[in-house]
């Protein structure tokens, strides 16, 4: 009982803040990332991967983190993003890992888009004195990209090894 509600909050809850943070403060700390990473393991023990699974797991993540790293390097995504991403990989794990790359890609796109297009209106007053609306606003601002991230994770997690043993 106590397990099948960790696995059925501890990552959403963790994804939904990385969203938050990102989208208000333009960050997601490196704590996030490393309470996935924690939370992965703790989730492993209790459900009982075995060590090939686990190992699975490690690699899907480890191949995202040399990706971001690369992309993050090159000054094409925040160091934050590739945390997280690599982090949200391990818990996918290979299975469904295409899936949360297409879907964080297509979000993102149509994230940006709206954020593209934000830009170019005026400023609604409801919003003026909020500095993380001011901060989306300006053009030299990036993108809360953790926000495609989270959303793609979350579409996805019903197919992951987490999720199957609940018939969900």
């Amino acid at each position: 009982m106590l397990t099948d509600t960790i696995r059925l909050f501890l990552f959403p809850a963790l994804m939904a803040f990385a969203a938050f943070s990102d989208l208000f403060t333009m960050t997601i700390s490196n704590r996030i990332s490393l309470l996935l990473v924690a939370g992965f393991f703790v989730m492993a023990a209790l459900v009982g991967l075995s060590g090939a699974q686990i190992l699975s797991h490690i690699g899907a993540g480890s191949a995202v983190l040399l990706i971001t790293f690369t992309l993050f390097a090159c000054g094409w995504i925040g160091g934050g993003d590739a945390k997280l991403a690599a982090a949200t990989a391990l818990w996918i794990g290979f299975d469904p890992l295409m899936n949360y790359l297409v879907y964080s890609s297509l979000i993102g796109g149509a994230l940006t888009l709206a954020i593209l297009r934000y830009r170019h209106i005026p400023m609604p007053a409801l919003l003026e004195r909020q500095d993380w609306a001011a901060r989306l606003h300006r053009a030299d601002s990036g993108v809360p990209y953790g926000i495609a991230l989270a959303a793609g994770a979350l579409a996805v997690y019903p197919q992951t090894v987490w999720m199957r043993p609940l018939g969900l």
